[in-house]
């Protein structure tokens, strides 16, 4: 993981235990513009409503980004720091789990599923400008490659000639959750043994900002005090804070991870994809999305048949090899929410819950916390990263607080409370959500193997 909270799983997790936070005051130089005079760059940073973000911490030491390493490579000045980000987190997924392959075939069976919200839009802005000033000429040769959210995918394809899928979603801030969803069904399929899935996202710069600070969409009542800005399911929240980062994790068939072995430290076993089909921005009021995406990432959660070489799961009804094992909702031990801190996302999707997990969440045998309050919203890279939080907290034993939850929404009551603190319990399933922009939603769920 590359994240607000550090550079690394374990800065990250150890950080996010507890209790601390990424989530800082930008400055103007924050903004990206350095092709901009400085009369520009600081009218543009008074305009903003939202002056706080979850950013990267960079520099030299092991828990920190480390830009001359990922991003300053002369030899290629077609990384932007979205793939930057991307890069760095895949190393660590790969060399945690011991693959870098040098035979031909296991690179042919190996593939790549990291996608990304928005891209480079701080290069866009530049070159934009390059227009304005009708210096067109002058823009650099490697701008399309760049701002393309597949290169993330393609640098790690290419770093270590992986040469299965090579795949990029792109849904918003579902985005991480799909790909991971995705890169789990191509294993499914037997088009790859091993995905390095995730996601990635760069977009604290100007430009962004501004476009989510004119879709009221952030946060804009803390920008005196940033770390109590982000509060998820508080009764105070008033829009997200924007983060970046990235989050990578090494998929694996089982019997190839159990043949070599691999440290596995969960299975996927569900997935559930919806639409709400309601509103660009807005969530439906009544919650269906999210119910139907979890609602069927436990219905079809899936095991594999020793002896079947093609996927189980609901697409393989009349097959003879179908072996479906669906969880119950009582069998899921925490929720790793997308709650994102704003008034309507927050509310509706803890209805959703209460929903799905009945008595199970509403008598407290459901442990839920949304870890954006720590982390702030990383868009693109959100799910990726969050799904990580689910599988370490089956891992490690110990599901994640919400931060800063000081007055909980009043749809909460008695046992059905999302986490003020960090709850140490053994987790035997995870579930992890992740919606998006135009009404796309997904879900995961892990569970101890």
């Amino acid at each position: 993981m590359v994240t607000p909270l550090g550079c690394g799983v374990e800065a990250t997790w150890k950080r996010l235990i507890v209790g601390e936070c990424g989530v800082r005051a930008i400055t103007p130089q924050d903004l990206k513009m350095s092709e901009f005079d400085e009369e520009t760059r600081l009218h543009t940073y008074d305009q903003l409503t939202s002056k706080v973000a979850a950013t990267v911490p960079c520099g030299t030491n092991s828990d920190q980004f480390n830009e001359e390493i990922w991003l300053n490579s002369k030899e290629d000045r077609s990384i932007s720091r979205f793939v930057g980000y991307a890069l760095c987190a895949a190393n660590e997924a790969l060399r945690d789990a011991n693959w870098m392959p040098t035979d031909e075939e296991e690179k042919e069976k190996t593939g790549v599923s990291i996608g990304g919200g928005i891209g480079s839009i701080s290069d866009i802005l530049d070159a934009s400008k390059l227009i304005c000033e009708k210096r067109v000429r002058r823009l650099s040769p490697f701008f399309i490659p760049r701002i393309l959210i597949n290169m993330a995918a393609g640098h790690v394809s290419i770093k270590y000639g992986f040469q299965g899928p090579n795949h990029a979603a792109v849904t918003a801030c579902a985005t991480g959750g799909h790909a991971i969803g995705d890169a789990t069904r191509m294993i499914q399929f037997g088009d790859a043994d091993v995905m390095v899935a995730g996601g990635t996202e760069s977009s604290i710069d100007a430009l962004s900002i501004a476009g989510f600070c004119r879709s009221r969409a952030l946060s804009t009542k803390c920008n005196s005090t940033p770390e109590q800005a982000s509060r998820p399911f508080d009764c105070a929240r008033d829009g997200f804070v924007i983060g970046e980062g990235a989050g990578v994790m090494v998929l694996e068939e089982l019997k190839h991870a159990e043949k070599r072995g691999a440290k596995i430290y969960a299975e996927v076993r569900g997935y559930g994809t919806s639409g709400d089909a309601n509103h660009i921005t807005q969530p439906n009021v009544n919650g269906i999305g999210a119910i139907l995406a979890m609602t069927r990432a436990l219905k079809q959660s899936f095991y594999f048949d020793v002896n079947a070489t093609l996927p189980v799961g609901p697409l393989f009804q009349s097959n003879k090899l179908l072996k479906q094992s669906g969880l119950r909702p009582n069998q899921v031990d925490y929720l790793n929410a997308h709650a994102t801190s704003t008034p309507l996302g927050d509310a509706i999707e803890g209805k959703a819950i209460k929903s799905v997990f009945l008595d199970h969440a509403t008598l407290g045998g459901l442990a839920f916390s949304s870890t954006k309050g720590a982390t702030g919203h990383l868009l693109g890279a959100a799910g990726a990263v969050e799904a990580i939080f689910a599988v370490l907290s089956i891992d490690r034993r110990v599901a994640p607080l919400t931060l800063n939850l000081i007055k909980p929404d009043p749809i909460f009551s008695y046992r059905f409370m999302p986490l003020s603190a960090s709850k140490w319990m053994p987790v035997r399933a995870a579930m992890s959500n992740s919606f998006g922009f135009g009404g796309t939603n997904a879900s995961l769920v892990f569970s101890a193997i």
